[in-house]
């Protein structure tokens, strides 16, 4: 299937600065290829500096405006943009299995939960509440009240191309901020559709300005050194993010920086099996592994060890790579060359330390960005493969002895991100759940996102928080009033 058989008024090949489809000044152009056929998709615009800081105008000028309206009147349009995501969420979900791999299922889902954070702010938006101080004397009346930070920009990936993008750009809009999006350069039509729909939505021209381009350092430098730019959000690799967190030191820009992690995912000798294998499945392999908060180790108490290993490779085994258009297909491929070389690569370096191959552990015939769902054991935390984020359909698994052991191995690394959890003892659920150095714990479930909740990590995996009424107040600032000559 092509890109071709999607809506035409969603599948967009051009930018969109100031309410106008543009392509780069220069001409140039990135090609986007499916990963699962290696197909041409279609055509970008490369955009640069100048395209970037002409959307830093266009957020600019809409800043006014849009900041005026009535939360109400925001509300109003972010829920007719939610409402026409969910009339064309079939056609959104080919288009992002077309350029992202992953089975129509997840795409599916994916829509819906990328849509929600839509829902989710149009309403919280009304609720930006100030507060009431007691005052120090009779005279004054002290209070604060909530207002946009400004012009924000959003730079985003492409494993979660639809949501990364909504869960920036609704609370955004909802606080009364206009912006400027970087989605990924692998994964643009899906970014490009919803600012069709938005803009079929009646989301004023300037408010949301979306930049397309390869030269991910450039548009960067420029949107942290332009001072109109109050507000950063990035999602993407740790690497990156400090260089980003650096950058806006100049201007002292507010930051969300959604890292790397390397999620520990932990099954007690208590913990009822089947579930605990069903929640590993769900975390580790969603998404062929390419999630930010997927299990990225495994812990195994001994008392549960042989039990939960015999379970585990028997449901990996039964994954069915292929294709995500293809009826059936519950893994995709990952989504470039440099990916599959490296999972591959980490798997022969951890069986080369003493890691032994319980099931998988090759390139999958499916095609060529393909690999076989696959399970070390024998790991050791001091082996690559349970330091760094892997990013792929591999599972290592560490045995572990007792409690204290399991929170020490989660805990040693630097980031913070996403820990699981499995047991039936609710004294055990507080000890870890307080132990544990994560911004996000999944305690008897491995599938923890959604829009009510904050989402975010400690350490180097991030700043800030997204969903939740946090996540509002991340794109506002409070400002005090102290009123006095009150008789």
């Amino acid at each position: 299937m092509s890109i071709n058989t999607v809506n035409s008024n969603l599948v967009k090949d051009a930018g969109h600065i100031n309410g106008q489809w543009r392509q780069a000044d220069s001409g140039a152009t990135i090609s986007v290829y499916n990963p699962a056929t290696g197909e041409l998709l279609g055509r970008v615009p490369d955009m640069g500096v100048d395209e970037t800081r002409a959307a830093i105008d266009a957020a600019s000028q809409a800043l006014a405006g849009w900041s005026a309206l009535n939360p109400k009147e925001r509300a109003r349009l972010l829920r007719r943009w939610f409402d026409l995501i969910i009339e064309h969420k079939e056609e959104l979900a080919r288009l992002m299995t077309l350029e992202q791999g992953k089975p129509l299922f997840e795409t599916r889902g994916e829509v819906l939960y990328g849509a929600s954070y839509i829902e989710w702010y149009a309403e919280e938006g009304k609720r930006a509440y100030g507060k009431l101080f007691a005052a120090p004397t009779a005279d004054r009346r002290t209070l604060s009240i909530q207002q946009p930070i400004g012009v924000v920009a959003a730079i985003t990936p492409w494993n979660f191309p639809n949501a990364m993008i909504t869960r920036k750009i609704a609370p955004a809009l909802a606080a009364g901020c206009t912006i400027v999006v970087k989605p990924s350069e692998e994964t643009p039509f899906s970014a490009l559709a919803l600012m069709a729909l938005a803009e079929q939505a009646g989301i004023p021209a300037g408010v949301i300005n979306m930049i397309t381009s390869s030269r991910a350092a450039d548009v960067g430098q420029a949107l942290t050194g332009d001072s109109r730019v109050r507000k950063l959000s990035f999602t993407g690799s740790t690497r990156v993010g400090k260089l980003l967190y650096g950058q806006s030191a100049d201007t002292v820009k507010k930051l969300s920086l959604e890292l790397g992690g390397n999620a520990p995912f932990i099954v007690f000798d208590d913990a009822n099996l089947e579930a605990a294998v069903a929640g590993a499945l769900a975390s580790k392999f969603r998404n062929a592994g390419q999630t930010c908060v997927c299990a990225n180790r495994i812990l195994v108490q001994d008392g549960i060890y042989d039990a939960f290993m015999a379970r585990f490779k028997e449901e990996v085994e039964k994954f069915v790579v292929g294709n995500g258009l293809e009826e059936g297909t519950t893994m995709g491929p990952v989504i470039n060359r440099a990916a599959i070389d490296k999972i591959a690569a980490m798997v022969d370096r951890a069986q080369s330390q003493g890691a032994r191959l319980l099931t998988g552990g090759q390139r999958h015939p499916a095609g060529e960005l393909f690999f076989t769902p696959t399970i070390l054991t024998g790991v050791t935390q001091d082996m690559e493969i349970a330091q760094q984020e892997i990013f792929g359909p591999v599972a290592p698994v560490i045995r572990f002895r007792d409690d204290a052991e399991a929170i020490a191995i989660a805990n040693d690394t630097p980031y913070g991100l996403a820990a699981y959890f499995y047991t039936e003892s609710h004294a055990r659920i507080w000890k870890v759940a307080e132990a544990l150095e994560y911004g996000m714990i999944g305690i008897n479930e491995g599938i923890i996102s959604n829009e009510a909740a904050p989402f975010g990590g400690v350490k180097e995996s991030g700043l800030g928080r997204e969903g939740s009424a946090q996540g509002l107040e991340d794109y506002m600032e409070t400002k005090y009033l102290c009123m006095g000559g009150i008789r």
